[in-house]
């Protein structure tokens, strides 16, 4: 079975860096998006980034565009998100997700949870100002 598994979550002072990792594991073929996603308490998962593994492409929200970056190891099958410069309204749960249509398939939404078959369990962010 597909898993996914985020680490470094933490808590840091606001203006400040965290880099979340997901190792993914248990599939033959690759994904064809990966992304990262989060959420506010009593809320629902927003998307935050789309990463597209064929084609180096990537994808962000309004909200952390030029602050955040998604990337992929291949070789460590992880994706990773680096976040600078981080706010208060940052703090949340941060999970990865991974989309396993076939490679090149097109995402209407790729920021929409509905894209995605898979979610890893989490990862917490707490940003104090």
């Amino acid at each position: 079975a597909v898993r996914l598994v985020e680490s470094g979550g933490d808590s840091v002072q606001a203006g400040g860096s965290l880099r979340l990792s997901c190792v993914a594991s248990g599939y033959i073929t690759r994904p064809n998006c990966m992304a990262w996603f989060r959420q506010f308490p009593g809320k629902g998962r927003e998307g935050v980034a789309a990463f597209w593994p064929s084609g180096n492409t990537s994808y962000y929200a309004d909200s952390v565009k030029g602050r955040f970056t998604i990337s992929q190891d291949n070789a460590k099958n992880t994706v990773y998100l680096q976040m600078n410069n981080l706010k208060a309204q940052d703090t949340a749960m941060y999970y990865c997700a991974a989309d396993f249509s076939p490679v090149g398939a097109t995402m209407s939404s790729p920021l929409s949870e509905d894209e995605y078959h898979y979610f890893g369990q989490g990862t917490q962010v707490t940003v104090s100002s």
